[in-house]
């Protein structure tokens, strides 16, 4: 089983390389007065095409395999090759913004929901319960509510990826966290085949990782972006379609951080008076990046940026691995995944209000070569 995952790192690793030498006129394009800016220079923005790379050739080497003796067992059919058929409207919408930044957010959420209807269609997805009882029992409203559901999870996950993805690290090790306890469930439940798809999404997201943190060579990109959510939002449904014993919920509290994130936001914006769709600097890791990660100065503004930067990151790792760590526990128990989800928003909540209103908890602020008292940041906000 991980010898694809050897496949799909190394050549993910290896195109990144040479995106990085051959797109830096692409680099030049990216406007320096975006909001969601946070590095100096011009660098590519097209990771995504790299992760594509690494883990379409391992899935044409695990199909290989599989029809010839399958020896690792990884039970993967032609069904894999119409999963990526279905992803290619949302990744080619994020490759075409990534190279002309002029797609529009509408277009870009019709083409996440053409990847969503494909799915449907083709691969027959759609939840078939919600654990539930009183609503699962109700046959009037099923397969519609189902089908809803897939469409609306598989189209709006890889925006909320695509929000998250604000500094070095972050989104790339939430995708990888997530995949990986997604293939923890998978062998759990003996789906070998779902396993090795989302091995394949965390190596190939791993060799993509190596350049983006801590230095920040390449960024994912909406392309990234959108394959990070596509693939987890199409297998989560999939493998809870595919074995009743998994809670819907689980695959929700594994995403709720990116997830109540976008909703947060939207809910924000509209309540300011702005639109959903209009890029802020407000969100949860930019507030984090001013108001937490402050004690970082160098002489050279650049390397200023890029060491808060990377700071940044780990607060949110953290941050997913409070749900994550739950989720694997308690994949197959619904009401303690439903408290766990209830908990974790009202959390998000509590600490996004703290930091808007200053009121950062000490042990988060500190830094080990100044002091508290010290730093005028502090004296400020006091």
């Amino acid at each position: 089983m991980l010898w694809p995952c050897v496949i799909a790192f190394f050549v993910s690793f290896l195109v990144c390389g040479l995106l990085r030498r051959m797109a830096r006129r692409h680099a030049r394009r990216y406007p320096k007065d975006m909001p969601q800016r946070q590095h100096k220079g011009d660098i590519p923005r097209i990771g995504g095409v790299a992760m594509a790379a690494g883990m379409g050739a391992a899935i044409c080497a695990g199909l290989w395999s599989a029809y010839h003796d399958d020896l690792a067992r990884l039970q993967l059919g032609w069904w894999v090759i119409i999963w990526g058929v279905c992803m290619v409207p949302a990744v080619l919408g994020g490759l075409l913004d990534d190279l002309t930044q002029k797609l529009t957010v509408r277009w870009r959420f019709l083409l996440t929901f053409a990847s969503a209807a494909l799915a449907v269609f083709w691969l027959g997805i759609q939840v078939p319960r919600i654990g539930i009882p009183w609503i699962d029992q109700l046959p009037w409203l099923w397969p519609w509510l189902g089908i809803a559901i897939a469409l609306f999870a598989i189209a709006g996950l890889p925006h909320a990826f695509n929000i998250i993805d604000g500094y070095n690290g972050l989104a790339c090790m939430v995708a990888i966290i997530v995949a990986l306890a997604l293939t923890h469930v998978s062998i759990q439940v003996n789906d070998r085949s779902m396993a090795v798809i989302f091995l394949i999404t965390a190596a190939a997201s791993g060799g993509f990782l190596l350049w983006n943190y801590p230095l920040g060579r390449i960024f994912a990109g909406d392309c990234g972006a959108y394959l990070w959510g596509s693939v987890l939002a199409i297998g989560s449904v999939l493998l809870v379609q595919r074995h009743p014993s998994v809670s819907p919920w689980f695959p929700i509290l594994l995403l709720i951080y990116p997830v109540w994130e976008t909703l947060f936001s939207m809910y924000r914006k509209w309540a300011r008076g702005g639109s959903p769709g209009v890029a802020d600097a407000l969100h949860i890791h930019q507030l984090i990046y001013r108001r937490i990660v402050q004690r970082v100065f160098d002489d050279d503004e650049a390397r200023d940026m890029l060491k808060r930067n990377n700071r940044t990151s780990p607060y949110l790792w953290g941050y997913t691995l409070l749900t994550v760590l739950p989720a694997v526990l308690f994949w197959h128990t619904t009401w303690v995944l439903i408290l766990f989800c209830l908990g974790f928003s009202m959390l998000y909540t509590f600490a996004y209000l703290s930091i808007i209103r200053f009121k950062v908890p000490v042990f988060l602020r500190w830094n080990p070569l100044q002091g508290d008292e010290e730093h005028p940041s502090n004296r400020n906000e006091q």
